[in-house]
C-alpha cells in the first residue's frame, strides 16, 4: 500500500497508488494547450510501464510482452482523454 503526504494510503478508484513516476506528463487541457499527440500518448505509456515493470528495456525474451503493453496503455490512455469532460467541454 503507498501512502500520501500525510501518511495515510492513496487510493485511486478500485487502484491503491504509491507514487506516479514524475516524467510522465498530464496531457488534457489546460495542461497541455490543444489536444495531447499520439507521440505524447504513446512517450507517456512507455513511461508507465517501464516504471511499474521495473525495466527500461527489456530482455529479448520480453520486449513482445512489454511491446504490447505500451500499446494497450497508450489505446486506453487516448480513449480516457477523448472521453474527459473539463469544465462542461470534451477535452478532444
Amino acid at each position: 500500500m503507498g501512502f500520501g503526504p500525510r501518511g495515510g494510503p492513496l487510493s485511486v478508484g478500485l487502484a491503491t497508488v504509491v507514487r506516479m513516476c514524475r516524467s510522465i506528463k498530464t496531457l488534457r487541457p489546460p495542461a497541455i494547450p490543444g489536444k495531447a499527440t499520439e507521440e505524447e500518448i504513446a512517450a507517456a505509456a512507455l513511461q508507465y510501464v517501464r516504471k511499474i515493470s521495473g525495466f527500461r528495456a527489456p530482455a529479448a525474451h520480453n520486449q513482445e510482452v512489454f511491446d504490447q503493453a505500451v500499446r494497450e496503455v497508450a489505446e486506453a490512455s487516448a480513449r480516457l482523454l477523448a472521453g474527459l469532460e473539463v469544465r462542461g467541454r470534451r477535452t478532444t
